[in-house]
């Protein structure tokens, strides 16, 4: 009887006692709380707990992670949702396995005491960004209906200055700039900032990060572990906060500041609570509006680029 009932214990024993499987895992930047329920999968053991090795990497250049894993030499990345729209457009092999932000982020932001109050303010102002792509068909969605052109704007670039460069009147606006961050920052330097959300100015929802895979990895069951040890970690996050920030900050203190720490708050309400779930319509919407724009040449079917894992074996 004792014999059957270690079997048994054993046969229910959780993935750590198994062989664990590795994964790498590609960030989309260095860590920071838009990674929250990853570093507390870690730290919580929510990896080991689905049989998984996971590797967490913070790349040096952050356009690299949606390449190295088209070119099989990362399993998952952080990646965006509208830069993924891109990607496949030009042929990279990737499709969204699950959601990490489920909200937009960035944001088209100038000083609360600024000339900028409205819309139509920005006639004639010095918007700077960080990354090219999405500026220019981003601002002339929002000015739509103002009366202001695109084309009356200047645009700057300003590398990853974006706070900085518009503290400084280098620029009167930054457009790329994220709501739990740079909003934060202005803050704490004293000098607040105002927030054009563009999603309430013309530019369809979309989830701000995801998680890609190669496109011919798809039924890997680690991937499905992944996103469920996500999943388990953000409930547990969510419903412990300040708990899950100890973890978050165990062994990095070099974020452990002001500015981190209204981030994680800001970031709680956003993380993906069903990072599996995909939502069809939302990515048919927004590539539409990219191809109405000519940034892709064409809307391909849903599935070929954003996929609802299977559920694991039993």
């Amino acid at each position: 009887m004792k014999r059957l009932i270690l079997a048994a214990l054993l046969c229910a024993a959780p993935a750590t006692a198994q062989a664990q499987q590795k994964l790498t895992v590609l960030l989309d930047w260095f860590v920071n709380p838009d990674h929250a329920p990853l570093i507390v999968a870690e730290q919580r053991g929510d990896f080991r707990r689905f049989g998984l090795d996971v590797r967490l990497v913070a790349p040096a250049d952050p356009n690299d992670p949606p390449k190295l894993v088209a070119a099989r030499q990362g399993d998952v990345a952080v990646y965006y949702q509208k830069s993924l729209h891109l990607a496949v457009d030009q042929g990279l092999p990737l499709v969204r396995i699950g959601t990490l932000i489920a909200t937009p982020l960035s944001t088209v932001t100038v000083l609360q005491d600024g000339p900028i109050r409205d819309i139509a303010d920005f006639k004639g102002r010095r918007i700077g960004y960080s990354v090219a792509g999405f500026e220019e068909i981003v601002m002339a969605a929002m000015l739509q209906g103002s009366g202001v052109g695109v084309g009356e704007l200047r645009f700057v670039a300003v590398n990853f200055g974006l706070s900085t460069a518009l503290m400084s009147g280098q620029v009167d606006a930054i457009i790329g700039g994220f709501r739990n961050f740079e909003l934060n920052q202005l803050a704490i330097e004293n000098r607040p900032g105002r927030a054009f959300f563009p999603e309430e100015h013309g530019v369809p929802l979309y989830d701000e990060l995801i998680y890609v895979a190669h496109r011919d990895r798809v039924g890997d069951p680690r991937l499905r572990a992944f996103i469920d040890a996500t999943e388990a970690a953000t409930a547990y996050l969510i419903n412990n906060p300040d708990a899950a920030l100890r973890m978050f900050l165990e062994g990095r203190k070099e974020l452990d500041n002001e500015l981190n720490h209204r981030a994680w708050s800001a970031t709680l309400p956003r993380f993906a609570h069903s990072p599996a779930a995909l939502d069809r319509n939302r990515y048919d919407r927004f590539a539409r509006w990219l191809a109405e724009r000519k940034l892709i040449r064409s809307v391909p079917a849903v599935e070929t680029y954003a996929v609802e894992l299977a559920p694991a074996a039993r």
